[in-house]
């Protein structure tokens, strides 16, 4: 049984997975208790694709910049110095001034800072900020999602485990009749009223029981080892699962269908998508727009040589001005690009509505495997007590030799049927509530 405190537990889950605040259970080589709060806390920590997953919202989030999005100024400095040899001849009118000389030497120095900013395009800076901001959403949205789907295989793997014990459970307890049977009937060959066939079919019958048991037992080790492998622990780990199936009865159709639509995170990424989408088409509209900036920046250059007509030239000093980018013709690209970003727009609705038919069909589906189990487990309950009662009540009619081998037998087999059907049916109906909290997002919150 889950209690309030464990409930609690698993319900911060979503947000340990911002902070990385999961405590991590160790397991060592004795026995550890494992819960389903713990269990879905190591899956979560543990888990490479939630890694990964949290991986894109850090990109997405240092993404989500004004200056990624092109709306800060573009600062860059630059310089050159570099040394030249040359051969010189000039020839002047007065020919005394002519001069010839090799290997003279020249130093020229530039640097430079340069800046530029957008002022005007259509408003594509502030759309692609928005569009930034609409990734980091829906990269959390498939971070919940991720989170979500493990929670829910982990939750069904913990409750098979569950299961299949409890059916071991009930063949222990079959086993236990068969030994009783088998002590009434040695008792009875003491006395020389049972014969040795009643014996032999006796420990048989017992054999039987406990063949059947370890075979269950394998089914339990097994699904220990699936639990282990999904939390990604050491397979081999040893660990104990103590806990019952209690099913809540009281979830709503109407409550899960309109959760679909409003907190499911699968939807709720579609959602951001269509807006993304919407946001790309207006970016590539405004690429039609001119595009007004601003430069400013500061020169130095000096050119210094060792002959020739000008020894030294310097001249330095801070520009400013706008430049005007206006596109003309580029062969339709940018509005064919917008028309394909508008078609996009509508694919992203399409795609959100398929999804919520099918969330939709499927909760619809698995409310109604809910409800139908709900309506068995009474009965499913009622006949389990009864041939529980019924198995003792053959039992002592045995050792009053009121009843036959084939009686108890028949008890047994109706007594193993009823445990068996009871924890399927639990089961089933404890899978229908998670499947339908899992679409709904209730599964954390």
């Amino acid at each position: 049984m889950i209690n309030t405190s464990m409930k609690t537990g698993l319900f911060r889950i979503v947000g340990f997975l911002f902070t990385g605040g999961l405590p991590a259970m160790q397991l060592c080589a004795q026995t550890a208790t494992l819960t389903l709060p713990d269990a879905v806390q190591i899956a979560l920590k543990n888990n490479l694709g939630i890694q990964l997953a949290k991986n894109n919202v850090t990109i997405a989030g240092i993404a989500n910049d004004y200056g990624y999005a092109g709306g800060l100024p573009v600062v860059s400095a630059t310089a050159t110095n570099q040394e030249q040899a040359t051969s010189l001849k000039q020839q002047y009118a007065n020919p005394a001034n002519n001069k010839s000389s090799n290997n003279a030497f020249s130093n020229s120095l530039s640097a430079s800072v340069n800046g530029s900013m957008l002022l005007y395009n259509d408003g594509r800076i502030a759309t692609a900020k928005k569009r930034l901001g609409s990734v980091e959403a829906q990269t959390r949205q498939v971070l919940s999602s991720r989170a979500l789907v493990l929670i829910n295989n982990v939750t069904l793997k913990y409750y098979d485990i569950v299961r299949q014990q409890s059916y071991a459970r009930t063949l222990q307890r079959s086993i236990d009749a068969s030994q009783q049977r088998l002590d009434i009937v040695k008792a009875q060959q003491n006395v020389g009223v049972a014969n040795n066939a009643d014996l032999f079919q006796s420990q048989v019958d017992l054999n039987t029981q406990v063949q059947n048991l370890q075979a269950q037992q394998l089914v339990v080790d097994q699904g220990k080892t699936d639990l282990l492998t999904l939390l990604t622990l050491n397979p081999d780990s040893a660990i104990s699962v103590e806990d019952t199936i209690i099913v809540d009865s009281s979830i709503q159709l109407g409550v899960i269908l309109s959760a679909v639509q409003s907190a499911n995170p699968d939807v709720l990424a579609a959602d951001e998508q269509i807006t993304i989408s919407k946001y790309i088409q207006r970016e590539t509209g405004a690429l039609r727009y001119p595009s007004l900036y601003v430069n400013a920046g500061y020169n130095y250059n000096r050119t210094k040589n060792s002959e020739g007509f000008s020894l030294l030239n310097l001249n330095y000093g801070p520009y400013a001005g706008v430049s005007l980018n206006v596109p003309i013709f580029n062969g339709g690209i940018y509005k064919r690009q917008e028309r394909i970003a508008g078609v996009n727009v509508k694919n992203a609705q399409l795609t959100r509505d398929t999804l919520v038919l099918n969330y939709t069909s499927n909760a619809v589906r698995n409310w109604q495997a809910y409800n139908n189990n709900l309506k068995q487990l009474q009965t499913a309950k009622a006949n389990y007590d009864l041939s529980q009662k019924l198995l003792n009540l053959v039992l002592q009619r045995f050792q009053l030799r009121q009843a036959t081998i084939v009686d108890v037998k028949n008890a047994q087999q109706s007594f193993e049927n009823a445990g068996y059907i009871l924890i399927n049916v639990s089961f089933a109906a404890k899978s229908a509530e998670v499947q339908l909290r899992r679409y709904a997002n209730q599964l954390t919150n």
